[in-house]
Formats: C-alpha cells, sequence, structure tokens
C-alpha cells in the first residue's frame, strides 16, 4: 500500500469517525428537544452555549433518576380532585386566598409524588424532566402568587393563575393537562373551563 493510499484510508476514517459523532449528538440534542419540549429553548437562551444547556439538561435527568417518585393512590386521587374543586368554589368570593391556597395544594402534590419542595428553581429542574410541557404555567402562577402577596395582582390575574396551576395540578394526577397552548393562543371558554373542573 503506498502512502498516499495510507494517507486516503486515514481521511476516510477520519470523516467517516466525525459523521458518526455528529449523528450520535444530533440524537442526543433532538432527545432532549423531545423530552424537555419548551424547557429546551428555555435552558439554551439562559445558558452560554447550547452545550452547557444540554450538559444542564443531562444533569438534571440524572438528578431526576435518583428521586423515589411514586403513583398517587386511587384515594389521594380523589382527595386532591376534591380539594381542587373546593379551591374553585371559594375563588369567587376571595380569589386573592385562594391561590394561595391554590400553590399550597399543588405544592403537597408535588411533595407527595416524591419531588422536593424546597427552593422554587431547584423545584422547577425536578419537574422539568417529566412534566416541562407544564411549566410555563408553573412560572406564571408563581409569579403572579408573587404579584398577589405584594398587592399588586388583579382579579383577572389571580383567575389566571388559578388556570396555570391547574395546568400542573392537572398534569402531575396524571390527567391531561387543560392548557398546553401558550396562554394567548387560548381561547377563553377553555380557560372557563379549565377553572371549572
Amino acid at each position: 500500500m503506498s502512502p498516499t493510499q495510507v494517507v486516503v484510508i486515514v481521511i476516510v476514517v477520519a470523516v467517516i469517525a466525525a459523521l458518526v459523532a455528529l449523528a450520535v449528538v444530533a440524537n442526543r440534542r433532538r432527545a432532549l428537544k423531545q423530552r424537555f419540549g419548551p424547557e429546551y429553548d428555555r435552558v439554551v437562551a439562559e445558558q452560554d452555549s447550547r452545550g452547557a444547556a444540554e450538559r444542564e439538561l443531562r444533569e438534571r435527568e440524572r438528578r431526576h433518576a435518583e428521586l423515589e417518585l411514586t403513583p398517587l393512590s386511587p384515594e389521594s386521587r380523589a382527595r386532591y380532585a376534591a380539594a381542587w374543586e373546593e379551591i374553585q368554589v371559594r375563588f369567587v368570593d376571595s380569589p386573592a386566598e385562594t391561590v394561595g391556597d391554590a400553590d399550597e395544594l399543588v405544592g403537597h402534590l408535588i411533595a407527595e409524588r416524591g419531588y422536593p419542595t424546597g427552593d422554587f428553581s431547584d423545584q422547577i429542574a425536578h419537574l422539568s424532566v417529566e412534566h416541562a410541557r407544564t411549566l410555563t404555567h408553573y412560572r406564571d402562577a408563581h409569579e403572579i402568587r408573587q404579584r398577589n402577596e405584594r398587592g399588586e395582582a388583579g382579579t383577572e390575574d389571580l383567575r389566571q393563575a388559578l388556570v396555570h396551576y391547574r395546568a400542573l395540578f392537572a398534569d402531575l394526577l396524571g390527567e391531561d393537562p387543560v392548557g398546553q397552548q401558550p396562554p394567548e393562543q387560548r381561547h377563553p371558554d377553555h380557560e372557563h373551563d379549565a377553572t371549572s373542573r
């Protein structure tokens, strides 16, 4: 074999290896995008690079795998559903208090499922692995609740918070969460349906 042939073979092998590496990276990226949905884009926007964002998401998956998540018993599911119905009924008379109660109920549900309930950003990171599609709702609800505590949220804001809490609540219960579309794309009747369940 001539030196030229050896060089050509080495170059071909290097090109094939590079193509395989690119395919592996592309498959990993596609898997992360599929698993994390809109959360993938959010983390990419927050990080210095796509690589750093993907390392963060893989780290979330690793930490999530260490959790001991438990499904709800039928009794717990019924208890949570009844508690949510009560919150919706009370909203008419005391919306400000009810949003706080909704946040507390969602927190209890998160804890019972086995997720950490301490720091909000840590909680979001853990939830993002299985509930990424409803995290925007949870973030929005959390932000409105904080505004409510400062006396800056109106009744319509509070109603929106309840709709947002309901999306994560339903997702955690294993129901089809209402509000998978961004809030600006939903029809107002669908939002009413979400608070009237």
